[in-house]
């Protein structure tokens, strides 16, 4: 292999571990407040995740219709890397609002971090199915196929269907930074 080669291929590799990153942890989350109040997301610097668990996890047992609540609760859970009880919250919301494409993706990163890829993949075709122009499903869609299943072919297509719904986004870029990668080191995606 040349120089410039594997000097591309190890710099493809650094930015899209930290652009995989950057862009996985962002994972389309939505900390908007929704209906119904409840935990004002970010609140407070730096976060108490431990406090705000507590209190997100009182407002539930008191109000278990509390979809704000639920929905925090998820990404305090996904935050805090609690794969198991972030989906478990992910779903109480998902039974209030089913048709909500951020918490189904937030749900599929879970079901991904849990080895369930069938079921993360389900979440993320079930939300490009309520909203096709949902780019967070798409990419986590790819980086599942890439990553986890060894399917570089159906990685490229999710990744350049998320590219067509935004060309300009910081993912857009990321996952062209991938799409590269896939071509010269489908490998480098394998987990180790």
């Amino acid at each position: 292999m040349k120089k410039e080669t594997i000097l591309t291929v190890v710099i493809a590799l650094l930015v899209g571990l930290i652009g995989g990153y950057l862009v996985f942890s962002m994972s389309g989350r939505s900390k908007a407040p929704t209906p119904g109040g409840g935990i004002t997301p970010g609140a407070g610097s730096p976060v108490d995740y431990q406090q705000r668990i507590a209190e997100a996890e009182k407002i539930v047992a008191q109000d278990p219709k509390n979809l704000n609540a639920w929905v925090q609760l998820g990404n305090d859970y996904f935050d805090t890397a609690q794969a198991q009880k972030a989906a478990d919250a992910y779903g109480k919301a998902l039974e209030l609002d089913p048709k909500n494409p951020n918490i189904l993706t937030d749900q599929g990163i879970m079901f991904k971090e849990l080895g369930w890829y069938d079921k993360a993949l389900a979440n993320f075709e079930k939300a490009q199915q309520i909203d096709p122009k949902h780019q967070q499903s798409l990419v986590n869609m790819g980086v599942v196929y890439a990553e986890n299943l060894n399917q570089p072919e159906k990685a490229r297509k999710a990744w350049e269907r998320a590219i067509e719904i935004d060309p300009s986004s910081p993912a857009s870029q990321q996952i062209k930074v991938w799409l590269e990668q896939l071509k010269t080191s489908p490998e480098s995606f394998k987990k180790k």
